[in-house]
């Protein structure tokens, strides 16, 4: 800020470069913002100001910054019939049909050393095989995550890795729950028989101020991840980002 005043609060602002109006997309005292929700490989105006003081009026605007993402949305795959889709394709609702099996991510578009979040917006009746997760590949007529070549974690807060249930647990699922998934390569083992290497991740799952970390061990370097969810019972809703 040019003028001699102390900050207490920003407001943040943006649109698509040149294009209609700016607007509000954070007011408050934090530094820092992650904006959701744009479309990628297009350029995007920023701008901040501020006030302090007990002042009621904002400081002029900055200079408009521009930045852009270069990372695909995280969408749910369509047509998938025993779940129903937000029209950006990130919100599935597991509806009344009585198809079930896994709701893959359209693309593996997760990516070591991102954070991949599921939140939960409304829940129903749970099953053993109920879960989200990341998975190495699709694997259509499967009724469950808990699978080899995949972690996720059901909704009674069990954690499985490679389809083994381990003995840490998180917190049930309650609507409003957040899970996180964060994963960062530590090893990638030597190749015996031209059978392929190990490749080991650091797996990081938090819910609700608990988390649990672990190795997952794989025969092949996989760069991108699937995400799924799979629910038995209608009324589940799930939100990823």
């Amino acid at each position: 800020v040019d003028e001699d005043f102390i900050p207490q609060h920003y407001r943040l602002q943006y649109r698509k470069s040149n294009t209609g109006h700016f607007e509000d997309v954070y007011v408050g005292s934090d530094t820092e913002f992650i904006v959701l929700h744009i479309d990628p490989n297009i350029d995007y105006q920023f701008r901040v100001c501020a006030r302090g003081d007990g002042r009621q009026e904002w400081s002029p605007w900055s200079v408009s910054q521009i930045g852009r993402s270069t990372l695909v949305p995280h969408e749910w795959t369509t047509g998938f019939e025993g779940y129903s889709l937000s029209s950006r394709r990130n919100i599935a609702l597991r509806n009344d049909s009585q198809a079930g099996g896994v709701l893959y991510s359209k693309a593996p578009t997760y990516y070591c050393g991102q954070t991949l979040t599921f939140r939960i917006e409304a829940v129903g009746q749970t099953d053993k095989k109920d879960s989200i997760g990341i998975c190495v590949e699709q694997r259509n007529g499967r009724d469950s995550l808990q699978r080899d070549k995949a972690v996720c974690v059901s909704t009674n807060g069990a954690v499985f890795v490679n389809g083994k249930e381990m003995t840490n647990q998180l917190p049930a699922f309650t609507s409003g729950s957040a899970v996180t998934f964060d994963m960062e390569a530590v090893t990638i083992g030597p190749s015996n028989n031209n059978e392929g290497g190990n490749f080991k991740l650091r797996v990081t799952i938090s819910s609700n101020n608990r988390e649990v970390v672990f190795d997952w061990v794989l025969d092949q370097c996989c760069g991108s991840f699937y995400f799924g969810c799979s629910f038995s019972c209608p009324g589940w809703k799930v939100l990823v980002f």
